[in-house]
């Protein structure tokens, strides 16, 4: 799947979970799937606890994330 096509799966509207990026048609943000994964919840098991969400919806949240951050500068964490 072309990164246009994976990218028309996130979506963002002042009156949806205010206005954060979602996944078109839901109200799981990019945020709570992403902190899903970090926390060691599988890809599978997000899949099988949200009906209609596909592999290619987690790929678009992955992608969204990248292309968000891809021309930032960053402090240093503390410690």
């Amino acid at each position: 799947m072309k990164d246009v096509e994976l990218l028309e799966r996130i979506t963002m509207n002042p009156n949806v979970m205010v206005g954060k990026p979602v996944i078109r048609g839901t109200r799981l943000t990019v945020e709570f799937i992403l902190n899903l994964l970090a926390h060691g919840v599988s890809a599978a098991e997000i899949l099988e606890e949200y009906d209609g969400l596909t592999p290619e919806d987690i790929q678009a949240c992955f992608l969204f994330a990248s292309r968000s951050i891809d021309n930032m500068d960053f402090m240093p964490l503390a410690a």
